[in-house]
């Protein structure tokens, strides 16, 4: 029986490696905007913050741990655990998002699906564990 690391994956064609990057690349935007804007401590991310229910005190380290997440997420040697990271900070905030009501909840699990879609399709060697059946 093969062992994962003789497993042999065939490299992604050029357009799914391309869909895969510009998948890949909307979590990283948008996690580094958004964290951008907690490290200035933008006006508009205090008063957010603040009705989510988070002390002021907490959005710089948020900040510093979001764009954590998406540096080791764009890394592609620890691309892997750089979106199970990224997974967990926008579970986070999705869950944030649904205890205060607010209707914008799906755009977290969006960015999450791309970063692991992106991933996914950019990456041969995570299509054995996550494969695609036909019929």
């Amino acid at each position: 029986m093969a062992t994962p690391a003789s497993v042999h994956t065939s490299s992604p064609s050029k357009g799914t490696l391309w869909t895969g990057r510009v998948l890949s690349a909307v979590p990283v935007l948008l996690m580094g905007f958004s964290a951008v804007m907690k490290l200035i401590k933008h006006p508009s991310v205090i008063e957010g913050m603040t009705k989510f229910g988070f002390p002021e005190s907490l959005i710089v380290p948020i900040g510093v741990l979001e764009i954590s997440c998406a540096i080791i997420y764009l890394i592609p040697q620890t691309s892997v655990f750089g979106a199970v990271l990224v997974a967990a900070y926008l579970g986070g905030a999705t869950v944030t998002l649904v205890r205060v009501g607010d209707p914008t909840w799906f755009l977290p699990v969006v960015t999450g699906i791309c970063a692991w879609l992106g991933l996914w399709l950019r990456e041969p060697r995570l299509r054995p564990l996550a494969p695609i059946r036909t019929m």
